[in-house]
């Protein structure tokens, strides 16, 4: 798969490319950024899916992860977080249409022709990155914050194959159960809910989904994020691990919020994480 590089800069000893190509799954031009470190590769790689709202630009600029990246050996890839483009189905509310994929594929009219964000990732993303930058495709994990913490759960339940470590940063923990997911899924996937449960991370956990691939999934919270209790509910992730007896590293932080200086404090530790699986 081709990709275009708009851009590239020296960060760190390694190089950030800003890249666009052509989706098969979406239909349209994508957006992602990827970090290479020094050296030869192929190296193992860290998927960053950002939140509602965000573009690719949002973790390249603000959450400072390149100088651990690079210290580490890892590549980190960041998507954009929906398709776009005038041809688009859009909404004029923030949390649903472009900026608001969900990383989900969706099935119902007029989101479906191109909202594939679940495909895209696990597909188009995956082969532009491996076949254009010296990363290892067998060594991958994936993190991400908000809409894109439930991103990267539930896609490494769904697809354990492809990720040797998960981290997510305040996820939707439980999309079938808050106004941001309720509102999602009746707009792409229609609504009979039970089609829902294939994409909520605490759903997916308590069926037994992938139990015992992931030797420990780590998620930091936020104790001043104002989206808790009404859209994140990190408990219901926690009991679904229980039941299961799945490793949870739940870290709750006072004081922190939802925006990226959470994410910068912390971004070192998930990389360092991630590290240490991916060897």
């Amino acid at each position: 798969m081709s990709v275009e590089v708009l851009s590239s800069h020296r960060c760190f000893g390694g190089t950030l490319n800003i890249c666009r190509h052509a989706s098969a799954a979406t239909g349209t031009p994508m957006r992602f950024s990827v970090f290479v470190p020094e050296g030869k590769g192929p190296f193992p790689a860290v998927t960053f899916l950002a939140g509602l709202t965000c573009t690719e630009e949002n973790f390249t600029t603000k959450a400072g992860a390149y100088e651990a990246a690079s210290k580490l050996g890892l590549a980190v890839v960041a998507p954009d977080t929906s398709p776009r483009g005038p041809g688009v189905a859009d909404d004029e509310a923030y949390d649903l249409g472009q900026g608001a994929g969900f990383y989900i594929d969706a099935t119902e009219k007029p989101w479906a022709p191109h909202f594939a964000m679940e495909s895209y990732v696990i597909r188009d993303l995956a082969s532009a990155v491996r076949d254009n930058f010296p990363v290892d495709g067998r060594r991958q994990s994936i993190t991400g914050h908000s809409m894109g913490g439930h991103g990267a759960l539930t896609l490494a339940l769904k697809y354990p194959e492809h990720f040797r470590s998960v981290s997510a940063f305040a996820p939707i923990v439980s999309p079938t159960r808050c106004p941001w997911g309720e509102k999602a899924f009746t707009a792409y996937l229609g609504e009979d809910r039970s089609a829902w449960a294939a994409h909520d991370a605490s759903a997916l956990m308590a069926s037994g989904r992938a139990v015992g691939h992931f030797d420990d999934i780590l998620i930091d919270q936020g104790l001043g994020d104002q989206f808790l209790e009404g859209q994140l509910k990190p408990e219901l992730f926690e009991e679904a691990c229980a039941m299961h007896r799945q490793t949870l590293t739940l870290r709750r932080h006072e004081g922190y919020d939802h925006s990226y200086y959470f994410i910068q404090t912390f971004i070192g530790d998930h990389l360092t994480f991630h590290a240490e699986r991916l060897k």
